[in-house]
């Protein structure tokens, strides 16, 4: 097949398109670099079945001509990371927004079925834990910047359920919950790879607030697999899925366990909310997924445990310092 990956150079892009690209499938990626990075898709330039295209998916003119010679468009393009959320808020409010209406606006005028990246966001500050698909949802409110993203990624989904329901496209929402293994950044704010880069330094680790949020943290290559299902499975057209882990831990424990894993000196420093992103940051207390709709539609769900996950992000740190 043809795919179109929008945000193919962004950390869950480039392991989905190497992916991909090892199946036998003809891939281009669509990104301008503004999160991702060239060097993550570059072990696959020069490849037959591989094209780099620099450019905004916010380019209606772009995402209509890729996608015209595409089978399937993969929609991962997005400003990620609560940092950029914060300080940079029209612009992710843009291309949240805007790229997503550009890429159901393509996939539907030229027939193309679509996966659409959501986020765990979207739940807020729901208290129903662990989270389902059909849940009602508690967003913050919209004075305060921080759920602006929430917002965002809901109007994604609402439009995406409102092309299938007209009959207009042929869409599979899929909502991501913490994302993490090799390759990712802590650039954007990304807890795990912050923590592992700080501790094989024996600086400091910050945890913000007291700590005790929890998070559930899946491994990109169980992530990739749940999407390369999803996009296989002909029942999941109009259905919006979790894709994450349910281990569930506080990120002071999962703090305590990466100073553990390196054998680090690192001194645990906590960083109130108001210092970390200004005055009035809410934040989610708990953050688990109720898997079992994935499950049940593709026959698997992300199950590497956080140990190993831990491991795996030490050893390329590792491998990238030496």
């Amino acid at each position: 097949m043809k795919f179109l990956v929008t945000g193919g150079a962004g950390f869950i892009g480039s392991h989905l398109c190497e992916r991909l690209v090892r199946d036998g499938h003809d891939v281009v990626v669509l990104d301008d670099l503004s999160t991702g990075s060239f060097q993550n898709v570059e072990p696959l330039e020069g490849k037959p079945n591989f094209r780099f295209v620099l450019g905004s998916v916010c380019d209606h003119a772009v995402v209509d001509s890729l996608t015209v010679d595409s089978d399937f468009v993969v929609h991962l393009a997005a400003a990620v990371g609560v940092q950029t959320i914060m300080t940079k808020p029209v612009q992710s409010l843009i291309t949240n927004i805007g790229g997503t209406e550009a890429a159901l606006e393509a996939a539907s005028r030229h027939s193309k079925p679509i996966l659409i990246a959501s986020s765990s966001e979207v739940y807020g500050k729901s208290a129903k834990v662990p989270f389902a698909e059909d849940e009602d949802v508690l967003l913050g409110a919209t004075a305060k910047i921080r759920w602006s993203y929430a917002y965002a990624k809901a109007v994604d989904e609402c439009l995406a359920i409102a092309y299938a329901h007209e009959g207009r496209a042929k869409p599979v929402i899929a909502r991501f919950f913490n994302t993490t293994g090799p390759r990712q950044t802590g650039r954007y704010g990304m807890v795990l790879p912050s923590f592992v880069d700080a501790a094989l330094k024996n600086q400091p680790l910050r945890v913000h607030g007291d700590g005790q949020q929890s998070r559930c943290f899946g491994h990109v290559r169980d992530v990739v697999e749940s999407i390369v299902r999803l996009m296989q499975a002909s029942n999941a057209i109009g259905q919006v899925y979790n894709i994450g882990n349910d281990e569930e831990i506080s990120i002071l424990n999962l703090a305590k366990k990466v100073c553990a894993a390196t054998g680090s000196t690192s001194e645990i420093v906590m960083i109130p909310y108001d210092q970390a992103y200004g005055v009035g940051f809410e934040d989610m207390q708990r953050r688990v997924p109720r898997v079992s709709k994935l499950e049940a539609a593709i026959g698997f769900r992300p199950r590497t445990s956080l140990d190993q996950i831990i491991a795996d992000v030490i050893a390329e740190k590792r491998s990238v310092r030496v």
